[in-house]
């Protein structure tokens, strides 16, 4: 499998544009897969560290080996 990776803009129109270096170094006339990644909701993040901190209340003593990974 071959990637290419650039970033743009997302605007309010959903059309997502290939920049034409881009373009260029695409092999013509092969199926694709398109995967759009967008920067993490910063809500996202604090629900994570309060479940995992959850999580962690709850835990078994034996368990306590687990506690210094993050």
């Amino acid at each position: 499998m071959h990637a290419v990776e650039f970033t743009i803009q997302l605007g309010d129109q959903p059309v997502v544009t290939i920049p034409h270096e881009v373009a260029a170094q695409l092999p013509k006339a092969v199926q694709a897969r398109i995967i759009i990644l967008t920067a993490d909701d910063p809500n996202d993040s604090q629900w994570r560290s309060g479940a995992y901190e959850q999580f962690m209340r709850e835990d078994f003593p034996e368990d306590a080996v687990y506690d210094s990974y993050r």
